[in-house]
């Protein structure tokens, strides 16, 4: 039998019938080296998204737009160690593969994004959304912390990632994206910048749009400025605007085999519903995304 969350996302009822859609939590926070909170952010993202407008622009027409999407039950958190909590996750993703057309993971810390992998049944090229390159080897003696999340999934079989916005990362991390042939980076202040800026943008969008192949979209959500997202675990000045992440969605969308999707790095703001509000409207619009371009 079916298990639903406790709320659901957008606020809708659940459907009856075969899913298309699955939005799936993983309240996963284990190496979080900065602010912390990430294990609630899931939760508080679904409440915030019961006042997101079902209309979408792009889509032309209110959610669910005769798609089922379902909410389904939260990651238990199984496992004693690390790498038994990431297996868990792997085991937990390739339910929801199974379950529905379009799986759509809520986070917790980026490190989810290597056990998502895990269970992927098909070999992704990843499309980043993020402030930082998360390429480290290891940070504080982890190799498999979230600052290492990209790195690792590369090791679990990614074929290539495409990243934008970054602006915070070391030398070994800089020189993993000089030499890597699979890391493609535009940085923020590349396409941030009020004289070149717009060439960037344009560049990405064409590079994104050639992708041959499943792709995965991981979506940390620093990847916007950080007056966007201010209870994000670290926060970074000199991000992407809302509107920059939505074009990047609706492009690689029309364009190319998106299988799945994750937001992550979602912390309860506790003063304003921003960050979490943000988190919502950005999920809203992978799945408004998912539906337009799965009618094809």
């Amino acid at each position: 039998m079916e298990e639903f969350a406790e709320g659901n996302f957008l606020g809708l009822t659940e459907p009856n019938g075969s899913t298309d859609i699955v939005v799936a939590s993983v309240p996963y926070e284990l190496t979080t080296s900065y602010g912390q909170g990430t294990a609630d952010g899931p939760a508080a993202c679904i409440a915030a998204s019961s006042q997101v407008e079902l209309f979408d622009d792009y889509l032309g027409e209110e959610l669910p737009a005769g798609a089922n999407i379902v909410t389904t039950a939260p990651w238990d958190g199984a496992g004693d160690s690390l790498q038994e909590q990431l297996d868990s996750i792997g085991r937990y993703s390739a339910l929801q593969y199974q379950r529905a057309d379009f799986p759509l993971f809520l986070g917790g810390e980026h490190g989810i994004l290597p056990g998502i992998l895990r269970g992927c049944p098909k070999k992704v090229t990843l499309v980043q959304i993020d402030a930082h390159a998360d390429l480290r080897d290891q940070l504080d003696g982890e190799p498999y912390s979230h600052a290492c999340a990209i790195a690792r999934s590369l090791d679990e079989g990614a074929v290539s990632v495409y990243q934008v916005g970054i602006r915070a990362y070391c030398q070994q991390e800089a020189e993993f994206i000089e030499n890597d042939d699979r890391v493609n980076t535009w940085f923020a202040r590349d396409v941030m910048s009020p004289c070149s800026g717009q060439k960037a943008w344009a560049e990405w969008l064409d590079a994104i749009s050639s992708i041959k192949g499943p792709v995965h979209l991981t979506i940390d959500i620093d990847g916007l400025d950080g007056t966007l997202v201010p209870a994000t675990g670290t926060p970074v000045p000199g991000g992407l605007t809302f509107w920059h992440a939505a074009t990047t969605i609706e492009t690689l969308f029309e364009n190319c085999e998106v299988i799945s999707a994750d937001v992550n790095e979602i912390v309860e703001q506790k003063d304003s519903p921003l960050t979490q509000f943000t988190a919502a409207m950005l999920a809203t619009k992978v799945i408004a995304a998912q539906i337009k371009n799965n009618r094809k």
